[in-house]
């Protein structure tokens, strides 16, 4: 992915769980920057503009993934154990994957990348339906992992 004002550097990836705004729309928007407790997004004034991350200032809550009506954010811990990752996405299907579950994780564009394991699945009133689905993975797919592949390849 080309990098956009709302990817984490590689330095701020190994301090701990951030998000990654792989917004690439240049359009009206900016719920991410209100939702952020951190101000750790912004948008500015030009309500067209990117978002841009605050990595220093992000301490990877995670609150603005649901916010992004275009699923374009992230929540990215390079260190979750010697070998694996956590990735979390938006996930806005039905049924919701089962925590432990073994699943297929896919890129941006859907393809399969590698196999991982559920690690959390998120819901709160909050979210507006939309879940926030964590899977660990082996840590050289951090930066390709975007989704998980629902029953059947899809």
């Amino acid at each position: 992915m080309e990098r956009t004002p709302g990817i984490p550097t590689p330095e701020r990836l190994e301090q701990g769980p951030v998000a990654c705004i792989e917004c690439v729309q240049c359009i009206p928007c900016n719920p991410c920057e209100a939702a952020c407790p951190q101000n750790a997004i912004t948008v500015g004034a030009e309500i067209t503009a990117l978002p841009r991350l605050d990595g220093d200032r992000c301490n990877g809550c995670g609150i603005c993934i649901t916010r992004c009506p275009g699923l374009a954010i992230f929540r990215l811990h390079k260190h979750y154990t010697d070998t694996t990752a956590l990735v979390s996405f938006p996930y806005e299907y039905v049924p919701l994957p089962e925590q432990g579950a073994s699943v297929r994780c896919s890129s941006r564009d859907g393809a399969f990348v590698c196999d991982g394991v559920v690690n959390s699945v998120r819901t709160a009133p909050a979210f507006d339906h939309t879940a926030i689905v964590t899977v660990e993975i082996p840590k050289e797919y951090l930066m390709d992992v975007r989704g998980i592949q629902r029953k059947g390849g899809q």
